[in-house]
């Protein structure tokens, strides 16, 4: 069984580290498949969403911000302290795009109890403007 289809069933079966980087892979999983037609079963649930001013963009800097997104290998102590890599900073057309992954539960209505499970989250990745914050 694939690390993101597996069920956890009590935050207590990882170590603070092991949770971080199992959490940290399915973001990057689920990040990295934005925009891409969905057909890969270990590929957490989600969705994408963004802010006005972004969706307001042309056709081409929407497409070069989701290029940049899946791509992205930037995380820090700055923007991950966590080690979740749930944040980021993308530059594209020489404006500043911030995203966000937030964990949620599968109704989409309170935060994730156990967010390693894939089985128990949803993620909702949020692209925005600095300005619209």
């Amino acid at each position: 069984m694939s690390e993101a289809s597996t069920t956890i069933t009590s935050p207590t079966e990882l170590s603070p580290e092991e949770r971080a980087i199992l959490i940290a892979s399915q973001n990057d999983s689920f990040r990295k498949s934005v925009g891409i037609i969905p057909g890969d079963a270990s590929t957490p649930e989600g969705t994408c969403v963004m802010t006005r001013g972004v969706s307001e963009r042309s056709i081409e800097f929407r497409f070069a911000l989701m290029e940049a997104l899946r791509a992205y290998d930037g995380f820090n102590n700055d923007c991950d302290p966590h080690g979740w890599h749930e944040m980021g900073v993308l530059e594209i057309e020489g404006e500043t795009v911030w995203f966000k992954i937030d964990l949620y539960d599968v109704t989409y209505n309170m935060g994730a109890e156990v967010p390693e499970d894939p089985n128990q989250t949803r993620r909702v990745l949020t692209l925005l403007f600095p300005s619209e914050y």
